[in-house]
């Protein structure tokens, strides 16, 4: 087994996203984590502080994909709702972090996350004053709605998914691109 440091982090780190996913921060287990990582408990400390800290490690990278993977195009945001959606669809476990997070560790902001939104939302309201965008919502709430929009489906109760039926990763996009329109229209 490789013994570099970067990689030790990079196993912890993978199996903490595993770990939190599946069971949040509080019920999250330092031993499990350590074991999926092949690597023991005091590298956890060392590395992260803590169990917290290793979740903010966490959260900090599903941030960065969010933010490099997605990028906002103000003339387009239905496609952007759209492909954030995609991204959700293609990683559960992002949707649940990002609940978990909400649930249990509110208040831990990442800088880049933060810049992100006030970025995207200038751009949004540079589309509304040239008149591409509706106005009917600000810049900083029309983003809100697309983002969670785009977590329409992994949020969704499972009873409302039983009578939407719409199984097919196509249909939902879809209808995100077409709800989204809506609000930008």
């Amino acid at each position: 087994m490789e013994r570099d440091a970067e990689a030790t982090r990079r196993r912890l780190i993978a199996a903490g996203r595993a770990e939190f996913a599946a069971h949040g921060l509080n019920g999250a287990r330092v031993d499990r984590i350590a074991a999926a990582a092949q690597s023991n408990k005091a590298q956890i400390y060392h590395y992260f502080g803590n169990k917290a800290g290793l979740f903010d490690a966490v959260w900090n990278e599903l941030v960065e994909r969010v933010v490099t993977s997605v990028p906002l195009d103000a003339d387009d945001l239905p496609g952007f709702a759209a492909d954030l959606s995609d991204l959700y669809a293609r990683d559960p476990d992002m949707a649940r972090i990002i609940t978990w997070q909400r649930l249990e560790h509110d208040g831990a902001l990442t800088d880049l996350g933060v810049a992100e939104v006030r970025t995207r939302s200038a751009a949004i309201a540079a589309a509304q004053a040239r008149g591409a965008v509706s106005t009917r919502f600000e810049p900083q709430v029309l983003f809100a709605l697309l983002v969670h929009l785009a977590m329409l489906w992994p949020a969704a109760n499972p009873d409302v998914l039983t009578v939407v039926d719409l199984a097919d990763a196509a249909q939902r996009r879809d209808l995100v691109r077409r709800m989204a329109a809506a609000l930008v229209e």
